[in-house]
């Protein structure tokens, strides 16, 4: 197989394939809105006939909520998943947009060229990236290097409400030897980076009861018990003076990471006091006694999201509430249970009730974090070949973030997943003016060619 001629052929059609990418932007895929389930549709129906000109054997599936494409081609290599999403987040407040975030364009600005529209970065730019390797592939060689499925989800900005009955419903098709997922971003500019381990996510609502009603606090207060004191006594009480969650047994079962790997997270260019500074603050606030990137990628983390109880109207209410609200969420890393640490945590705080008060809970989601083995041969390929088209050595990073997806792979089809996307900090995700850069695209085409032939190398 021809690298170079491959790599040339992605070069060539550099303008086709961006045109192609442009049909897609196109359609308005938001699956956050009702409204727009036909467009959802459309592009589920796009991306399978697009595959069917590849040469896969592709299908839309439907859910009870967004549809999901499937496709499928043989090849000689081992079997390789690829996911992505094709839906997109909605796009208010269109003021804030400066040209119609439908009408996809190439922009100039002072990095280079830009790809500007909803969902070019997040995520139909990325996921393209992999359909125009193996377009490449196909054409120069006839036929792909592996076995490939892909699976593209349409519910990913809308809480993936019907993913995880899917793959247990379709495991069979889609369990493969390897996960591959482009979600993700480089670490600078120009580092680019696979993600290894992600942290999980935990949430938890908490109501804390204490009167029956109201009451006036000149003829209560200092007699009745106040919610709100009750409430951020505890919530004070989360963190001791050196940042570690006093949640008995929150740690039990983190694990510190390996020393090659905090090496490489030494070497990166990572900068805490500038990394703050952009959202004005100045000192790390995490763990005592660790760097920077473990606070971000492999400590667990507890924080108050929202708290509120009484009167928080205009003007004054002088008033002892009967409830206090909280809503405090977790990151979880390596083999923490979330299951385990809810309990843990609900026992924690209703061991430290006074009498008179009373508490209720919301679950808010429970996901475990994801650690891929990075001894799998299909890593350090990708390293290497992300290092050949980036000015940096590519590095394995953290997420401190959560990708559900790769821990449902996991968990239900019992794989690793490789996590290698192009994004930049400043694509605006989620944000008025997405942008996605025009050497983003082309150079993830080029990766993904050179990750497919050389696993297929082995």
């Amino acid at each position: 197989m021809s690298l170079d001629a491959i790599l040339a052929r992605l070069d060539a059609d550099l303008d086709a394939a961006t045109a192609r990418l442009f049909e897609l932007l196109r359609i308005p895929s938001i699956s956050t809105d009702p409204a727009f389930a036909t467009d959802v549709r459309r592009a589920a129906e796009w991306l399978r006939d697009d595959l069917a000109t590849i040469g896969f054997d592709a299908q839309v599936h439907d859910t009870p909520g967004h549809p999901m494409v499937m496709g499928q081609i043989d090849g000689p290599g081992p079997h390789l998943l690829f996911y992505g999403h094709y839906d997109v987040q909605p796009v208010d407040p269109l003021s804030l947009w400066d040209r119609d975030p439908f009408d996809p364009a190439l922009q100039d600005t002072p990095k280079g060229k830009v790809i500007r529209a909803r969902g070019a970065a997040d995520d139909k730019g990325q996921l393209m990236t992999f359909l125009e390797a193996c377009r490449a592939i196909k054409a120069e060689t006839g036929r792909l290097p592996c076995k490939i499925t892909v699976f593209f989800e349409g519910e990913e900005e809308s809480g993936s409400p019907s993913l995880v009955p899917y793959l247990k419903a379709h495991g069979d098709a889609l369990k493969a030897d390897l996960a591959l997922i482009c979600d993700t971003g480089l670490f600078t500019d120009d580092v680019p980076a696979i993600v290894t381990q992600l942290r999980g996510m935990l949430g938890e609502e908490m109501t804390i009861t204490g009167p029956r009603i109201d009451l006036h606090s000149g003829m209560y207060g200092g007699m009745a018990m106040n919610p709100i004191r009750v409430l951020t006594r505890i919530l004070g009480g989360l963190h001791d003076d050196q940042g570690r969650v006093q949640v008995p047994g929150f740690y039990d079962d983190v694990a510190e990471i390996s020393d090659d790997l905090r090496t490489q997270w030494q070497t990166l260019d990572f900068d805490a006091n500038a990394f703050l500074g952009e959202v004005g603050q100045s000192q790390p606030a995490g763990e005592a006694g660790r760097m920077p990137l473990e606070m971000l990628w492999s400590r667990p983390t507890a924080e108050i999201n929202g708290i509120w109880g009484g009167y928080t109207g205009a003007g004054f209410k002088t008033v002892l509430p009967a409830q206090a609200h909280a809503k405090v969420s977790f990151r979880l890393v390596a083999a923490q249970d979330p299951l385990k640490l809810r309990a843990a945590f609900r026992a924690w705080v209703e061991a430290q009730l006074p009498t008179d008060c009373t508490v209720t809970w919301t679950a808010h989601g429970a996901s475990p974090a994801s650690r891929m083995d990075i001894g799998h041969p299909a890593f350090e390929i990708a390293r290497k070949a992300l290092s050949l088209e980036w000015p940096g050595e590519a590095a394995f990073i953290g997420g401190g973030g959560s990708i559900p997806v790769a821990g449902h792979f996991k968990e239900i089809l019992g794989m690793d997943s490789l996590l290698a996307g192009f994004g930049k900090d400043d694509d605006a995700i989620h944000s008025p003016n997405e942008k996605y850069d025009l050497s983003s695209f082309h150079r993830g085409q080029r990766a993904w060619a050179r990750i497919l032939t050389g696993i297929a190398e082995g």
